[in-house]
């Protein structure tokens, strides 16, 4: 009997393998989660909280980030993956219009009751960034003047009521009026400052999105003014490190360092500058964002995950894993190795997609944990009353973002080079 020599199938390339456990985490999981558990059919909009049990906590309150970035994700989702969620994205957007939307003094508000009622009615910036941002995707998804407009909207408010003229950035808060609060916090964790790198951060990310629709001069200017600033006053020259927060004039009042915001930062700042189309601001832009990476990786655990934050000596704070931060040091390494060939980037954003899907993806409930312990173990409330599958923050933004970003960096022929 002749032997007959069996061929194998053709083994696909890494970028591609890896692209479809991307896909296949987001189609199957992250976006079918929210419509399936989440969608409030009765009262409108979605419940506030869904615990790590899978219990709907339905009369609990609501938050404009959570509506907002929901708003965003199925935008996205709809222009990027599937039209059918447009759906979803239409039903966030009559309840970030019809409940958040401040009808007599414009602007969103920070939190609703189950009903649609104003529970804190204060102006934070950040929460108005996260309106632009996710009007501005609904626009780009289904050419909606009522969404454009509504982001034109937001961001003449931001710079009215926030932008500061005199010594530059955004303050953080106001009263429902626009009038000055004294607490600024966005929570109770935070500095009770003016001025932070948070809503900074986010701020910059909205004005990008808008830009892509909007490209006015003023808001070109408003966005290289928010780039140099993130450089000459945000991003430490020495460490690398993300200052946190400030007073009016600028003095940092905290030594301590957030390695999530590091990593989500390092992209952002590139993603804004390539949108502006500043060359020599770019430059400068990748050069810190480089530096940004390798400060960010000092909280980098054995397994491949990020560590939460640390003080100034690099003492850990809080060692437990968020689930959005090990998202955006996918994205933020991945995007440090399209900056400078060094494969010790891609190696370390794949070990971040590894360590998800090992530990943070949850595959009893669906979506994923919101924070693990150092060891990797799956927190309750019992142990963090913020490990919820759904809350105030806990959103398919960061997870479905680095789905988004990586399925285009790794499926445009090149796995992503530029």
């Amino acid at each position: 009997m002749t032997n007959v020599a069996v061929q194998s199938e053709p083994r696909r390339p890494p970028a591609e393998e890896w692209a479809e456990r991307i896909r296949a985490e987001l189609v199957g999981n992250i976006l079918p989660f929210w419509p399936r558990h989440v969608v409030d059919r009765e009262r409108g909009g979605f419940f506030g909280t869904v615990d790590s049990s899978l219990v709907v906590h339905k009369d609990s309150p609501r938050a404009c980030v959570i509506n907002t970035r929901i708003l965003w994700t199925y935008s996205a989702a709809a222009r990027l993956i599937d039209p059918a969620y447009r759906q979803i994205a239409d039903w966030a957007l009559a309840y970030v219009v019809g409940k958040f939307w401040d009808v007599e003094h414009g602007g969103l508000y920070w939190t609703l009751d189950c009903w649609g009622r104003p529970i804190s009615d204060r102006k934070q910036a950040y929460a108005q960034a996260f309106g632009i941002y996710a009007l501005a995707e609904h626009y780009r998804l289904t050419g909606n003047p009522v969404s454009l407009d509504l982001a034109k909207k937001l961001y003449a408010l931001i710079e009215r009521h926030f932008h500061d003229f005199a010594l530059m950035g955004y303050f953080e808060a106001r009263q429902r009026d626009w009038q000055p609060l004294e607490d600024f916090r966005l929570s109770a964790k935070d500095i009770n400052s003016p001025k932070s790198m948070n809503t900074h951060l986010h701020v910059l990310e909205a004005y990008t999105n808008l830009m892509r629709v909007w490209p006015t001069e003023e808001l070109k200017a408003r966005q290289r003014e928010l780039l140099e600033l993130m450089l000459n006053h945000i991003v430490d020259p020495v460490t690398g490190h993300f200052r946190l927060f400030f007073d009016e004039q600028w003095n940092s009042l905290s030594s301590n360092v957030s390695f999530g915001h590091d990593i989500e930062g390092s992209w952002l700042l590139i993603e804004a500058a390539e949108v502006l189309g500043d060359a020599p601001l770019l430059a400068r832009v990748r050069d810190a964002s480089v530096k940004m990476v390798h400060a960010a990786a000092e909280g980098l655990d054995p397994d491949g995950s990020l560590v939460f934050d640390a003080d100034a000596d690099g003492n850990v704070i809080d060692g437990r894993k968020h689930w959005w931060v090990q998202a955006e040091a996918v994205i933020g390494f991945y995007n440090a190795w399209q900056i400078t060939g060094d494969s010790r980037f891609r190696d370390a954003s794949r070990r971040a997609w590894d360590y998800i899907e090992s530990h943070v993806v949850d595959r009893q409930h669906g979506e994923w944990h919101a924070k693990l312990s150092r060891e990797g173990v799956a927190l309750t409330e019992a142990d963090d009353n913020e490990a919820s599958l759904v809350g105030p923050w806990k959103c398919p933004y960061h997870n479905a973002r680095v789905c988004y970003e990586l399925l285009r960096r790794l499926t445009n022929g090149q796995e992503g080079k530029p």
